[in-house]
């Protein structure tokens, strides 16, 4: 299916933010997700379904100052 991520088009199998975060190989921790502007906590990743043309924001922490 199509989405958006980070404002980039792309092609996903991933059913879940779940198994889009395996399918983007994102870290264990440092990571959030947005879908359709809320925020998805993490314990509800396998939960939460992906559906054609959502809009989602990837933020990875950062160190730094």
């Amino acid at each position: 299916m199509k989405v958006l991520i980070n404002n980039k088009a792309t092609e996903t199998m991933a059913q879940n933010i779940a198994e889009l975060a395996d399918e983007l190989k994102l870290p264990e921790a440092g990571v959030a997700i947005a879908t359709n502007n809320q925020m998805v906590p993490r314990s509800d990743w396998a939960d939460t379904a992906i559906e054609e043309g959502a809009n989602i924001v990837i933020i990875k922490a950062a160190c730094g100052g």
